[in-house]
């Protein structure tokens, strides 16, 4: 059976699995921290799994493609990260665990799990690049985007949107790509990546100086040939729904539409939410379904629709998964749920006066490229 025109859901149970260590949210317990009840990081598999039980009971998982994938392979994994990396990383996994760089442990059988997080971007990018699919999404655990090719970082243990991209140009799948992060934290690790590439768009849109500390700024264009081809949108705490709607419609959908990509790829974390413990903003579940609208949009207009959502940050265990409930369903053009916060963030949105400063910034921004 064709699944042309469908959206595409990757996930695996596995993924679940992964363990976050010995952390009381992102401080190791020892000295004077005293471990939670709960224990580990703030990146959980709550979050991921209230969200895969949102979509099964609200129906929306009956209007999906849903799917597996295999594990990324060891050439996958080579095109970004190093062999050094990859050696240490699977030896100490078959140790029975512990931590290579900042505050990205893993347990047992942590290897495993994150080539199988990755193997589901590298699934989806391959199915929507191809045309099998319409768009997609891949629910992947753990994250990508902080992890540097021989440091990984920020909980990200592989860099699984851009195994799934080197892939899909490697085998001649795509030509140019556009990645768009919208999780509240920089995408260092994918800019790094991409940082000289002219065939690759990186485009970020953060809470400024939140995670990392030292890199996100705006003048960071790229270099050699990936020289503007880096662009970075660092916003303020405190940004609602009006300014990143603005971030998004007058900077980073222009940039991606000058590029002219033939597939979008989107880091869709959901920590820029309302009630996130590691961010600052005040989005909303509507405001992820209508930054997917609109990235849908431009899609549609310049690659042909091609584009896939892989699931970054987002560690309100009751609230991501809502607002990851709309993103999915935007992308299969099916209506989302009542949002149980929704009067709470629109009674905190930032004032007038608040916007008026935000649109400031913004504008200044689109002038100054």
């Amino acid at each position: 059976m064709s699944h042309a025109r469908q959206t595409g859901f990757f996930w695996s149970e596995r993924t679940f699995w992964h363990g976050g260590g010995n952390y009381a949210s992102v401080l190791p317990v020892g000295g004077m921290v005293e471990p939670l009840a709960a224990g580990g990081l703030p990146e959980s598999p709550e979050a991921k799994r209230r969200l895969k039980s949102l979509v099964d009971v609200s129906g929306l998982g009956a209007k999906l493609a849903m799917a597996g994938a295999e594990a990324a392979t060891e050439e996958d994994l080579l095109r970004v990260h190093a062999s050094s990396y990859i050696h240490d990383f699977r030896s100490l996994s078959d140790r029975g665990g512990g931590e290579i760089g900042l505050r990205a442990p893993f347990g047992p059988g942590g290897y495993d799990i994150a080539a199988l997080s990755a193997g589901l971007a590298v699934a989806a990018i391959r199915a929507v690049a191809s045309g099998d699919l319409k768009n997609a999404y891949a629910l992947c655990r753990p994250p990508g985007h902080h992890c540097l090719p021989e440091w990984p970082n920020g909980f990200c243990l592989l860099a699984n949107i851009a195994v799934g991209v080197e892939a899909a140009l490697a085998e001649g799948r795509t030509k140019r790509v556009a990645i768009l992060d919208w999780d509240v934290h920089h995408g260092n690790g994918t800019e790094a990546i991409f940082w000289e590439r002219g065939d690759v768009l990186t485009v970020s849109i953060h809470q400024e100086r939140n995670y990392p500390l030292d890199t996100g700024g705006f003048e960071a264009r790229g270099s050699g040939p990936g020289t503007g081809a880096n662009l970075n949108i660092p916003l303020p705490p405190g940004a609602g729904h009006l300014a990143w709607m603005a971030a998004l419609e007058r900077l980073a959908l222009p940039a991606i539409e000058a590029f002219r990509p033939d597939l979008v790829v989107v880091a869709s974390g959901y920590d820029a939410a309302f009630v996130d413990p590691l961010g600052r903003m005040v989005l909303t579940a509507e405001s992820f379904r209508a930054m997917t609208e609109a990235t849908m949009a431009l899609a549609d207009n310049i690659a042909g629709g091609r584009l896939v959502l892989v699931h970054e940050g987002g560690y309100s265990d009751v609230y991501a998964p809502f607002c990851a409930h709309a993103a999915i369903a935007a992308l299969a053009g099916e209506a989302g749920l009542d949002d149980p916060f929704g009067a709470a963030t629109e009674a905190r949105q930032p004032s007038d006066a608040a916007n008026g400063f935000f649109l400031g910034l913004i504008d200044a921004m689109a002038e100054a490229l």
